[in-house]
């Protein structure tokens, strides 16, 4: 295999890998735009991907998976608001509580509906969200450089995969091109000030959470319905927190969002890539090693290339209507 198909099946992988981090971390940059700090957007994923992998097993439907994961996870997120926004609840110990939740709730009504240590049963063809042919691609597969990049790069994703990555301007559009992006990013910057216009700050508030919930429910339906076929215990990996890495990464913007998750994902696609395959001067690294270098990676590139990045200035403070 030349270079070039190497570095294009390299682009296909990193592409799908780096999905679910863009669905969890434009899901984090709504919440945390209005001044809801959550941590939790690991354990709103894993619980969307148990409920799409049960309901898509049960029904046989990843239409119905996909509902049942935003259900699910918008669910989560509701309760997340409600402990943080409405009880003024420390935002960062919600969030770890609904991460253990999720994590230890998955796994028992897992094993108790399913007895397969966990797991949901496997989803057949119609369950899960197969892969789109765009126009031409077959057509095409035979031109140089062209061919490749259109027929495998671009085309044979899922649906999941393309709203991914229209939500990017989608998002952008909301924020920065709307009333109520203007209100949400004035919420997350000066709560106070926004109240006396006359609007609601818990009510801004609560809507960021839902699209929180709405958006990690897709992230794992992604998971469980798309990447693979079915549920797998704790199969999230810590994606939840890669995505939150990228979000301080990109400064809570959303296009800069969407490089970083491209870029956690080329080095998640690289380490999968190299295991197993001796280096000039290093030979053979421990797959190990190999499965942990995005995360010591991404460890690097926060701690030294982003420089300082300034969070919302009402982020993680409850707001306390003045009387």
């Amino acid at each position: 295999m030349d270079l070039f198909s190497t570095l294009v099946l390299l682009l296909d992988s990193t592409v799908r890998l780096s999905v679910p981090l863009l669905f969890a971390a434009l899901a984090g940059l709504y919440s945390e735009r209005s001044g809801v700090f959550d941590i939790g957007l690991e354990g709103k994923m894993l619980a969307g991907a148990f409920a799409a992998g049960a309901a898509a097993a049960v029904s046989g439907s990843a239409w119905v998976g996909l509902m049942a994961a935003v259900l699910v996870s918008s669910f989560m997120a509701l309760v997340h608001g409600f402990a943080s926004i409405t009880h003024r609840g420390n935002q960062i110990v919600s969030g770890v509580a609904i991460n253990f939740i999720a994590a230890g709730s998955t796994i028992i009504l897992g094993q108790a509906w399913f007895s397969q240590g966990g797991r949901t049963p496997l989803v057949g063809s119609d369950g899960r969200f197969g892969a789109i042919h765009l126009p031409f691609a077959d057509a095409l597969r035979g031109v140089p450089v062209v061919g490749p990049l259109y027929s495998q790069l671009l085309s044979g994703h899922s649906l999941l995969v393309y709203l991914a990555f229209l939500l990017v301007p989608f998002t952008w559009w909301v924020l920065f091109r709307t009333r109520f992006g203007l209100r949400l990013r004035a919420v997350g910057e000066n709560p106070a000030a926004v109240d006396t216009a006359g609007i609601s700050v818990q009510w801004l508030r609560y809507r960021a959470v839902i699209c929180t919930g709405v958006l990690t429910g897709l992230a794992g339906t992604y998971l469980a319905l798309a990447q693979n076929a079915g549920f797998v215990k704790d199969m999230t990996a810590g994606r939840g927190f890669i995505a939150l890495a990228a979000l301080i990464f990109a400064k809570w913007r959303p296009v800069p969002v969407m490089f970083a998750c491209l870029l956690f994902g080329f080095l998640d696609a690289l380490s999968i890539r190299i295991q197993g395959t001796p280096l000039p001067l290093i030979g053979r690294v421990p797959v190990q090693f190999m499965q942990a270098l995005p995360y010591i990676l991404t460890v690097v590139l926060l701690a030294g290339f982003i420089g300082r990045a300034i969070p919302p200035r009402a982020g993680g403070v409850p707001y306390v209507k003045e009387r």
